[in-house]
């Protein structure tokens, strides 16, 4: 990876990731840009940004994750 790309997964508790997600929500709604802190960094993720819903599953383990991706300026 160079020093522009990162794969950092943080965890939260139940509470906060429901908080994150009621805001990601209203923003996506209200068509604002979404500001949030992982693993030190401040994102930005601008209202032109494609959402969508992955599952996976192999040896018993299933993973679903939201994802947002958006293309920098």
């Amino acid at each position: 990876m160079t020093m522009s790309e990162r794969d950092v997964t943080q965890h939260y508790p139940k509470e906060e990731f429901v908080a994150k997600l009621r805001r990601l929500a209203d923003c996506i709604e209200t068509e604002e840009n979404f500001r949030i802190s992982v693993g030190g960094e401040a994102i930005y993720v601008p209202d032109r940004a494609v959402f969508s819903i992955e599952h996976e599953r192999e040896d018993g383990k299933n993973e679903l994750e939201f994802q947002i991706v958006w293309e920098d300026e």
